[in-house]
């Protein structure tokens, strides 16, 4: 049975490593988004990997080694000692989301932040979904994916949260 992990890539590597599994014949993703660079004689739209050095990989047990005999691939990325597995409900929100306009994602690190607020998405894909907010901002929600030990930055319009349910610890 196929599962999603996340590997690590050399820095800047990861269009690489996805070319490279894909030629393999394993079925890897790395998201993309566009954005606007500026250089100083012209601005460019570019597709930037939104995970830094991480590629998705969807593979059974016996494929575990060859995806570390790619070159450019470093370590499974690992949660509680184990290769963190990504649910294929995580994957397929990241896939819908990039497809709606007028929205962007950027991701960093989740240590240092803690738990906050708990929100319910009101419209677009995160309908329905409650996620835990980790800061808030005019039009930033930062969002938790647990099996990545990630923070996924989602930014679309403030009106989108519907309601908000407020942790207090005591």
């Amino acid at each position: 049975m196929k599962k999603w992990f996340a590997v690590y890539t050399k820095p800047r590597w990861e269009k690489k490593v996805d070319g490279k599994l894909l030629r393999k014949g394993i079925e890897s993703w790395c998201p993309l988004q566009k954005v606007e660079r500026q250089w100083s004689d012209r601005k460019k739209i570019i597709e930037d990997p939104i995970f830094k050095s991480y590629v998705f990989v969807h593979i059974t047990e016996e494929e575990r080694v060859q995806v570390l005999q790619t070159d450019g691939v470093l370590n499974y990325v690992h949660f509680l000692g184990k290769p963190a597995i990504i649910r294929d409900e995580e994957v397929a929100m990241i896939k819908s989301y990039l497809l709606e306009k007028d929205v962007s994602i950027s991701v960093q690190s989740s240590q240092g932040f803690q738990q906050n607020d708990k929100v319910v998405i009101s419209q677009g894909v995160f309908m329905d979904n409650t996620g835990t907010v980790i800061r808030t901002g005019p039009k930033k929600i930062y969002v938790r994916l647990e099996s990545l030990g990630q923070i996924m930055t989602v930014e679309f319009p403030a009106s989108y949260v519907a309601h908000q349910f407020i942790q207090h610890k005591y």
